[in-house]
């Protein structure tokens, strides 16, 4: 079983993500930062305030045509105005997407705001975003198990990486969503752009629980991000024995962000 991580960016250099998608073979994808706007296709342009970005109005329908055997799952965080090409403003929604492939059974899902709650933005903030996680509960046949796979886009804040208050309440929001959501027997895979610096108390908090690191120190960004902190992206397991691969790719590059890579072992 195969699972990859990475914040897609809205989509902002999507003939790259099209290009390496269908042919990455994972049987979950995790993406953060995912678009969707009600009767738009094509592209947007979003703005805060502090950064203007070109955006796939609805990243979430492009993947689902990419990957048309997948179920599909999103969540929405917040939502806010966007422009299309002509200057007419919509209103997109931005969250987490989860898309599953037709060979593993997805026996339970779940999902949780461990930071804020959702909020319709007039004009998009540029800090306290709300922040939602995401979770899906599969058979993997080739094991013999279910896995319960996690995703998040943490708590953003312009101020920088360190920890705060608010992360340390995502941290423990996020760890109590986990324990309710996992069942006996579960290997657990959390996942996404946390954006925290490898030093993190969440990571204590995350240990608390039984969830192990595995990109530490590695950088986590591509040419495409020009700021010096490289540690964005994590990927944490319940059960290290059980990783028959892990990696964050220097290529190909589809984001701002690299791609998160994990193999688990088939049994026996």
């Amino acid at each position: 079983m195969r699972i990859v991580s990475v914040n897609a960016w809205g989509g902002a250099r999507f003939d790259d993500l099209a290009a390496w998608l269908p042919a990455a073979g994972a049987d979950v994808v995790c993406l953060q930062e995912v678009t969707r706007t009600a009767g738009l296709d094509g592209w947007t342009s979003f703005a805060d305030g502090e950064r203007t970005l070109p955006q796939r109005a609805n990243l979430h329908d492009d993947v689902r045509r990419l990957l048309p055997s997948y179920d599909g799952l999103f969540v929405v965080s917040d939502a806010g105005p966007v422009t299309d090409d002509a200057g007419r403003r919509h209103q997109q929604d931005f969250g987490l997407g989860t898309y599953v492939g037709a060979a593993l059974p997805v026996i339970g899902m779940a999902s949780t705001f461990v930071h804020g709650r959702f909020v319709d933005h007039d004009e998009w903030a540029v800090s306290d975003r709300p922040r939602a996680a995401l979770a899906v509960r599969v058979v993997d046949r080739s094991a013999g198990r279910t896995v319960l796979v996690v995703q998040l886009h943490g708590l953003r804040d312009p101020a920088g990486k360190g920890d705060t208050p608010a992360r340390k309440e995502q941290a423990e929001r996020l760890a109590a969503f986990v324990e309710r959501t996992r069942e006996p027997g579960d290997l657990v895979v959390l996942a996404g752009d946390l954006n925290l610096l490898p030093d993190s108390a969440t990571f204590a908090v995350l240990r608390g629980i039984g969830l192990h690191d595995l990109v530490g120190t590695t950088d986590t960004r591509t040419s495409s991000y020009p700021k010096p902190v490289r540690h964005a992206s994590y990927l944490l397991v319940s059960d290290p024995e059980a990783v028959a691969g892990f990696r964050v790719r220097a290529e190909p590059e589809v984001s701002d962000h690299r791609i998160l890579e994990l193999a688990l072992r088939p049994a026996g």
